[in-house]
């Protein structure tokens, strides 16, 4: 994982350490064979993606503890199943995406370009 990708060709960067997200809980949105979600997209939450992600049974806004989750806020980023993002994305509810955070594996299921129009602002010089 220390060689993984993102979706520009990059290496991939951190998404969150507060909270702390991933599959691994490391920070970034590493993917694996056991990482049956796919949680490689990094998102930035907004209110609306979190209110259809409720909507369709994905709750990320309660903490869920015996699995390290903190429930999310607006603002928070997190390493997002690919599939959930898609299906908010074909429902117009998709939320901003780090492109150098978002794992290349995400790319198997969604097009660069729609990433590309969701990106987040990077901070100058980044």
């Amino acid at each position: 994982m220390p060689n993984a990708k993102n979706v520009l060709g990059g290496p991939l960067k951190t998404c969150s350490t507060k909270p702390l997200t991933g599959f691994y809980r490391d920070g970034c949105c590493n993917t694996g064979p056991d990482d049956e979600g796919l949680h490689t997209i990094c998102c930035q939450v907004t209110a609306e993606f979190l209110a259809f992600q409720q909507q369709i049974g994905n709750d990320l806004s309660t903490p869920f503890p015996l699995f390290g989750f903190p429930g999310l806020r607006p603002g928070d980023r997190w390493c997002v199943c690919i599939t959930r993002w898609k299906e908010a994305f074909e429902a117009g509810m998709a939320c901003p995406v780090d492109l150098e955070a978002t794992h290349m594996h995400a790319l198997e299921f969604v097009d660069l370009d729609d990433l590309k129009r969701y990106a987040v602002a990077q901070p100058a010089g980044s």
